[in-house]
């Protein structure tokens, strides 16, 4: 740790000083320096609509029993996360959100389909600590310009990694690092992503060369920025310069030595899993070869099949893949890293109610986050490495058959191997609160910012209280933003 003067509210500053947490401690003479954890990497994992019966449903499915994930044993910080958006726009009016209302939640089967939040407001608000309207990409209410995690990061050295199951520039890992008033803008946001932000490694599917069953094919190429854009990347030659429609495009310094750092491209599986261990290029651009998601979109999920019964693409890396190829990219920087790994198609899977391809989206997912645990224990340590294991908002209001007789009712096990007794109860988002786990320097704030109780799930953050424990942590910065629109 080391002392840090930030501006604290009021409130912050007494809650963590009354607290005399073993982690805190006020500076003599400045009331607003502290001693705070100040981890140097956090591994930020969001499983996009993952509820608390998702992961009922996949510890049924693979253990028979609840409670047998990593981030659920005793050495875990655990909460419950509210996830409901600030406004959305309808025929030029901003209609506000009315929050979460606990008893509510568990009386009335029909108030959890109202005031949900999108992926976009969600992502921004788990990375700038904002609440915005429904739809944007690191823009504020009054359209103001938000500072991301990510962005701190940098401003203090660190490197910073974007990973995905779903499109590169899809809601969740936009809303992590660009900037847009509207996360439909996928090819703008593509572009901004690869040349006006400083991350040292992207990796997520959009490849529009193949299909989303890993096969030959020619799709749209406006998750890369482009088609001529990405004829561009994919010639992989280190250049810094790139043209569109007669402009030019410039790749950022991210290690801050004044010199641009070039893209190095991969898509073959084989060049993830190299990447895993050994040296590393400076910045990697990864986008597996498939289109939309890694797994989720291949065919065969309208058949409603059990998990892996269809055969994964196997040219396709899976998101464990992805996480160790980027934690071994990353921790090349001396100073820490930040990213954020999504867990995308645990959300697609519950649009489309199905429960084979959900589980095995979230046992990719789950995958993930253990790969992730055993390179903390073995290349770095719970003294300097947080991981937070979270989701931006429940998708498919997963429940058990009594429902709604039994408001949201648990999923129920029919044991190992077998898929649990569940019902979809809507194709969309729901406002229903998600869990949140932690571990690692800096959970203790966590547990400063957990301020309401619901009946059932017991106390609970705020989505927006994520980034600003971090913002405490690694401060927030007053940094200068290109915006496309």
């Amino acid at each position: 740790m080391k002392k840090v003067k930030r501006s604290f509210s009021l409130f912050i500053i007494t809650t963590i000083l009354i607290s005399v947490l073993a982690s805190c401690s006020a500076t003599d003479g400045d009331d607003s320096a502290v001693s705070l954890p100040e981890p140097r990497n956090i591994i930020y994992f969001v499983g996009d609509g993952m509820g608390y019966n998702h992961v009922l449903a996949v510890n049924y499915y693979e253990h028979g029993e609840a409670g047998m994930q990593v981030y659920e044993q005793d050495d875990w910080y655990s909460a419950a996360m509210a996830t409901y958006s600030a406004a959305r726009f309808s025929r030029g009016d901003t209609i506000f959100k009315n929050g979460y209302a606990p008893r509510t939640a568990w009386e009335d089967p029909a108030y959890l389909n109202r005031d949900y939040t999108d992926s976009g407001a969600a992502a921004t608000a788990l990375s700038t600590g904002r609440k915005v309207f429904d739809g944007s990409i690191g823009i504020g209410l009054y359209g103001d310009t938000l500072t991301h995690i990510s962005q701190a990061a940098k401003a203090i050295g660190k490197s910073v990694g974007i990973v995905t199951s779903v499109p590169i520039s899809h809601a969740t890992p936009a809303g992590f690092i660009a900037h847009n008033h509207s996360r439909n803008n996928y090819e703008e946001i593509g572009r901004y992503m690869l040349f006006h932000t400083q991350a040292d490694v992207i990796m997520a599917p959009g490849h529009p060369m193949y299909n989303n069953d890993g096969e030959p094919a020619e799709m749209s190429a406006r998750y890369v920025g482009g088609r001529e854009i990405w004829d561009q990347l994919a010639a992989n030659d280190g250049q810094t310069e790139f043209t569109m429609d007669q402009q030019i495009l410039r790749v950022q310094d991210v290690n801050g030595d004044g010199q641009r750092d070039a893209w190095t491209f991969v898509e073959d599986r084989e060049d993830f899993i190299s990447l895993a261990t050994g040296p590393t290029p400076r910045r990697v651009l990864g986008i597996p070869k498939a289109y939309s998601t890694l797994n989720q979109g291949r065919s065969g999920a309208g058949e409603f099949l059990m998990p892996f019964e269809k055969p994964l693409n196997e040219n396709v890396p899976d998101l464990k893949e992805l996480t160790m190829a980027s934690l071994n990219v990353l921790s090349q920087n001396e100073q820490g890293f930040f990213i954020m790994i999504e867990g995308g198609a645990i959300d697609w899977a519950s649009h489309g109610g199905h429960t084979g391809r959900m589980i095995e989206e979230h046992i990719d997912f789950n995958n993930a986050i253990m790969a992730a645990v055993s390179w903390v224990e073995e290349n770095s340590s719970w003294e300097e490495t947080l991981i937070i294991v979270t989701s931006d908002h429940e998708c498919g209001y997963l429940t058990g058959p009594m429902h709604p007789e039994v408001v949201n009712d648990d999923v129920a096990s029919r044991g190992t191997g077998e898929l649990p007794e569940v019902q979809w109860n809507s194709g969309g988002h729901t406002n229903m609160l998600v869990p949140f786990y932690a571990k690692g320097p800096g959970t203790e704030l966590f547990e400063l910012f957990t301020e309401g109780l619901d009946p059932v799930r017991g106390p609970f953050l705020q989505n927006t209280d994520v980034a600003n424990a971090i913002f405490l942590m690694w401060g927030k910065p007053d940094v200068m933003v290109h915006r496309l629109n």
